[in-house]
């Protein structure tokens, strides 16, 4: 559960808002990932993406990361590494160790980070995609370190509440699809990559 971090003044602040309920809305979000992949991998001179995807299978509201996580696993795709996963999640309790992992092993990878967020009532179901880290448990008053290059949330409730139990009552629904367009269009991020390699 985040919410990303306050950037640097010299870092390019961007956030863009996904709202799920739209038809297509997994291809816009496709479409401007696929485009600030493109320009960070250029940016920072490397060469392969991974998709860190925090969160915990042990409450449905944190549920998100490893729920998309395990979708993305299924798909077996080809341009992307993927850790965080409803069998082997990355959460509070393991994060320090997974960006050991990802300083030791996945050290040239862009880092996206996926995660579950709180934000205003309104926004409630929509996804964020924005340039930067995101530091996870901010959302349920945890401090744990910042992670990511990129990060992609899905709001799952208001910030009104920052009790971790409220993380218990979320509708599986709301999680469910978000999971489902964030996933989406990870896969047409692949698609993308693959049909410009043929050009």
């Amino acid at each position: 559960m985040n919410v990303w971090k306050k950037m640097a003044p010299f870092e390019r602040r961007e956030l863009y808002y996904f709202d799920t309920t739209k038809e297509f809305e997994a291809a816009e979000l496709a479409a401007r990932l696929y485009t600030m992949i493109q320009e960070e991998l250029e940016r920072q001179n490397k060469k392969e993406v991974l998709f860190l995807c925090i969160g915990t299978d042990r409450s449905t509201g944190d549920s998100l990361g490893p729920l998309i996580g395990h979708k993305l696993q299924e798909k077996h795709l080809n341009n992307v590494r993927v850790l965080g996963t409803l069998n082997r999640p990355v959460h509070a309790m393991n994060l320090d160790e997974h960006l050991r992992i990802l300083e030791n092993r996945y050290p040239h990878h862009l880092v996206i980070a996926v995660d579950a967020s709180v934000g205003r009532t309104d926004h409630v179901g929509c996804i964020t995609l924005g340039r930067g880290a995101l530091k996870p448990g901010l959302g349920v008053s945890k401090e744990l370190c910042s992670v990511g290059d990129i990060f992609i949330t899905g709001i799952v409730s208001s910030c009104g509440n920052y009790d971790p139990l409220m993380l218990q009552s979320i509708r599986l629904s709301v999680v469910m699809r978000l999971a489902d367009c964030i996933s989406e269009s990870i896969c047409l991020v692949e698609k993308l990559w693959d049909s410009m390699a043929l050009v």
